[in-house]
């Protein structure tokens, strides 16, 4: 181990503080220990506060707009094909481990997402649940960075798989994907347990999906606030027990890093009950905003819909948050928006959405984003409003011809959570350190925090600042 600090860095994809901190506080004595010898608090995430942009913004100290990720799926380029297409979404900007290793620091990274493929760097790298399952059949040699560590996981866990994610989970049997996010978890753990003791690295960061993919399949047996629950149901149980053992592995690798380490434990959001999905789409069509070229009477996903350019504003994209695109002339092939009235036609569908009524006659307090009010700088295809359907209770749903705007099924498979603005902090082993509650924490933030423990600057264009 080479002189300075060592910080660790356990990443606990959606973990939501009214469960740590309170709801499942109990269960969790290792976490809570950690909190009591450190400061915790909530950390405020991005927007919109999905994973992938999330944990590179965490890492860069940057935001969505300057990383061009603003999402799972981002528009490769203003053509209409590019319409909800996954493009590439390595990270360009200098991460911690970029600017560690400038320095001949040696870094060990799991699952930190987006982590595929494993780009070089100076240490080890496993990568995230990105990584295709294809690649793990066919491909052993290109799976970790370097390639000989993949030999290494398999000791470790005597031929045992790695899990990377759970595959196509909103669609597997209930009980197969909690079984399988039980041992995703463990098997992780046990690899970073080992790799830990057996590598010379400064800095160390886990990300595990477990919490994630637990709260999406399984919030609606758990809270009684939601609307799906029943008392009593037979997965009532699955939270308590799942982070009883996540604390258990916390806690074990815990006892195998360094005394003088530096620990953070983090989320890049948090979660919240999801009371349904908001038909996007079908909302735009009846505004007059989006007109197909012939009927459509059954499901059908937007990017197969038949739209006619020629007579469309505006069509919107599914998933936590509902991404909203003007066909704009000179923008767009066939944009029909004028540039001049731009603005003007951007404030009336924003001034529309926020007065949408919900499916009880209500306001359903819909939120609605422009990128320039949000981002010091918009880069690549960012949508033109960013829309938090009943900030972000419900859901997106970007499908088309079932003629409601409301929904109770989501069109890409079950899901009982969706994603909240706040996440989790907790911070121990900085000699010195204020302990107890702090207030204010920024996810964009954490980058530069620990780049300072290094004595080393933000990247620069970073607006993300240290906060300790």
């Amino acid at each position: 181990m080479s002189q300075g600090p060592r910080v660790a860095v356990i990443g606990l994809d959606c973990g939501t503080p009214q469960l740590l901190f309170d709801r499942l506080a109990d269960e969790v004595p290792n976490i809570n220990e950690l909190m009591r010898r450190g400061a915790h608090g909530e950390l405020a995430s991005i927007t919109p506060p999905i994973t992938i942009p999330a944990w590179a913004c965490a890492m860069t100290g940057k935001t969505p707009g300057q990383l061009a990720i603003y999402g799972m799926r981002n528009r490769k380029d203003s053509t209409y094909e590019g319409l909800s297409i996954a493009t590439s979404l390595s990270v360009q900007e200098p991460t911690v481990w970029d600017l560690l290793g400038e320095r001949g620091l040696n870094s060990l990274l799991l699952g930190v997402p987006p982590g595929y493929p494993p780009r070089p760097l100076q240490g080890w790298r496993i990568p995230c649940f990105l990584t295709p399952p294809t690649v793990v059949k066919d491909k052993p040699d290109k799976i970790t960075y370097p390639p000989e560590l993949w030999s290494e996981i398999d000791g470790i866990l005597g031929g045992d798989e790695y899990i990377f994610d759970v595959p196509n989970f909103r669609n597997q049997p209930r009980e197969y994907t909690l079984r399988r996010v039980f041992e995703m978890t463990e098997r992780r753990f046990k690899v970073a347990r080992s790799l830990v003791t057996t590598k010379p690295w400064d800095y160390f960061m886990l990300v595990e999906m477990g919490p994630d993919r637990l709260h999406h399949m399984f919030w609606q047996f758990f809270d009684p606030a939601h609307p799906q629950y029943e008392p009593g149901n037979p997965l009532e149980s699955a939270f308590r027990d799942y982070y009883r053992a996540l604390d258990k592995e916390v806690g074990a690798l815990l006892e195998a890093l360094p005394d003088d380490v530096i620990v953070f434990v983090l989320s890049d959001h948090g979660a919240r009950p999801m009371q349904g999905g908001v038909q996007f789409n079908e909302w735009l069509s009846r505004e007059g905003y989006l007109t197909f070229s012939d009927d459509v009477t059954v499901p059908t996903p937007i990017k197969e819909a038949p739209i006619d350019w020629t007579r469309t504003a505006a069509w919107g994209d599914g998933g936590y948050y509902g991404r909203l695109f003007l066909n704009v002339k000179g923008r767009e092939p066939s944009g029909v928006v004028d540039p001049s009235a731009y603005e003007e036609l951007r404030d009336e569908i924003a001034s529309k959405l926020e007065a949408m009524d919900g499916p009880d006659g209500g306001k359903l307090g819909t939120t609605v984003i422009k990128p320039q009010d949000a981002y010091p700088e918009v880069r690549g295809v960012a949508p033109d409003l960013l829309v938090y359907f009943g900030d972000l209770a419900w859901r997106s749903v970007g499908q088309v011809g079932t003629g409601e705007l409301f929904t109770y099924e989501n069109d890409t498979g079950p899901d009982g959570a969706n994603h909240d603005r706040t996440g989790v902090f907790v911070m121990a082993g900085l000699p010195g350190q204020p302990t107890g509650r702090r207030e204010g924490l920024s996810l964009v933030d954490v980058g530069p925090s620990i780049l300072s423990l290094y004595d080393i600057d933000p990247p620069e264009g970073a607006v993300g600042r240290s906060f300790l």
